[in-house]
């Protein structure tokens, strides 16, 4: 019996942040030809809803409560609500999906703590496009494919050198990301090519392409002049037509983003990437087979990839929590009311880190802790001990409402913030140094004044000059 209890606490420990998953498919065939990613998924403990993206039962939110913990957008040519005109016809399009699913939808699903997981392809829709841009990315423009002429795999490229062999070097150093890059093999990519908005904070460039590679329309030269129309939704642009002359590339190089992310403020999280065939079977089970190299051909990464950036974005992995927080006297264990100026304070948290599904204590070497009146007092590096962040400093001797905050923020894990709020109170009157050792020279005046006064006092009552005897003077009658 307890070794049945036993199995049972460790299952549902790895599934402890495993949630219901919804997935948007363009056809529901796509559970086939990307099953291996699916059932990593369904292995973890997740609860996959597979559901074609113009479905019209789709929901994302009912009665302010979210339906689904996570989201997957694997139709990449869904189209939605627009509104263009060119030359002497209207067209009009929704921005939407099926049922009650549309952009804005799928925005405030973030907002609302949701994680979400998008893969496109050259083909995209309008729909996914604006999906993108409401998180800080932008996919180029429609046909274009990333091409690298030097960085491609010989044996499954159709001749255009758009199916790309990416290294390490070309991944964003996190193990909590991508996982151990350095034991990681070549990726295989193939799709159109992501561009970060510069002034979004939160983005994370995940992989970008080589020094070589760029993002256009294969079967087009480069010196082409093309004309291009292009609509953005009603709700931002109406009736906006833009001619576009696409004489060059738009993205090269480390420009061209192939995965990006975004943790927002709330710790929800979102990663796009261009490709969906990056997902597929044939992609996780391919050799890499890298044209112009004599190297042998190994498996490629794609599995240990896709397996890692799943993980981070369902919140398996990178997630902070404060499991307790403590501050008492130096030599003592009870939270006091309030503190003195200059008092000794031992200060701990125990903060926990999920990983792989499990609660692990955070190994981070560079937590601090502010003690902060409006602006930090003090700023101290905390001391790790299995996850237990501890230190002891002196207050200030300056009174006032104060914070013990800890405000942790690194690429990778959630934002964890705490904070605990104490007041410090000036001396008691008779809590003062009889003597301050500064004060003695004031000391010492004081008193030898005292004694001045009295010398001079003894002095200028009991001695006094003698009198002068004056002489009589004589009668001369």
């Amino acid at each position: 019996m307890g070794k049945v209890k036993l199995v049972l606490i460790s299952l549902l420990a790895s599934f402890v942040n495993a949630g219901r998953v919804l997935v948007l498919l363009e056809s529901l065939g796509a559970r086939e030809t990307h099953s291996l990613f699916f059932r990593s998924l369904q292995d973890r403990g997740h609860q996959l809803v597979f559901r074609t993206a113009d479905d019209p039962s789709l929901s994302l939110i009912k009665f302010g409560e979210l339906s689904y913990d996570h989201l997957l957008v694997f139709a990449p040519s869904v189209e939605g609500w627009w509104l263009t005109r060119f030359s002497s016809f209207i067209e009009i399009y929704a921005l939407e999906f099926g049922g009650s699913i549309t952009v804005d939808e799928i925005t405030r699903f973030v907002d609302e703590g949701g994680n979400l997981l998008v893969a496109g392809g050259p083909n995209l829709g309008r729909a996914v496009r604006e999906l993108a841009v409401q998180h800080g990315f932008e996919f180029d423009e429609p046909d274009t494919l990333v091409i690298d002429h030097q960085n491609y795999d010989a044996h499954l490229d159709d001749g255009y050198h758009t199916t790309i062999v990416a290294t390490q070097q070309q991944l964003l150093n996190s193990k909590i990301i991508v996982g151990e890059i350095t034991k990681l093999n070549p990726i295989l990519y193939k799709g159109s090519a992501l561009i970060s908005h510069k002034k979004n904070l939160l983005g994370l460039d995940i992989l970008w392409g080589a020094a070589t590679s760029y993002s256009y329309n294969p079967t087009a030269a480069i010196d082409e002049l093309s004309e291009s129309l292009y609509c953005f939704s009603y709700y931002i642009h109406p009736l906006q037509y833009v001619v576009q002359f696409n004489s060059y590339p738009a993205a090269i190089g480390k420009q061209l983003l192939m995965i990006g992310a975004l943790q927002a403020r709330n710790n929800a999280r979102a990663v796009f990437t261009g490709s969906l065939e990056m997902f597929s079977d044939s992609f996780l089970t391919a050799y890499v087979h890298k044209a112009g190299s004599d190297e042998k051909a190994v498996q490629s990464g794609n599995l240990e990839l896709v397996t890692a950036l799943s993980k981070w974005v369902l919140k398996e992995n990178g997630v902070l929590r404060v499991k307790k927080v403590e501050h008492h006297l130096s030599g003592k264990h009870e939270i006091p009311r309030e503190y003195t100026i200059m008092d000794d304070v031992e200060y701990e948290i125990v903060i926990e880190e999920l990983s792989d599904g499990k609660w692990r204590p955070f190994s981070g070497k560079d937590v601090q802790l502010e003690f902060v009146r409006i602006d930090p007092f003090v700023r101290i590096t905390l001391t790790n001990k299995n996850g237990h962040f501890s230190t002891r400093f002196k207050l200030p001797d300056i009174y006032g409402v104060y914070k013990f905050q800890v405000d942790y923020r690194r690429v990778g894990y959630t934002h964890l913030y705490n904070t605990q709020q104490v007041s410090v109170r000036p001396l008691l009157h008779n809590q003062y140094e009889r003597f301050v050792r500064s004060a003695y020279p004031y000391y010492a005046s004081s008193f030898s004044m005292m004694v001045g006064v009295v010398l001079f006092s003894l002095v200028f009552l009991h001695f006094k000059e003698p009198a002068r005897e004056v002489p009589m003077a004589k009668k001369t009658n």
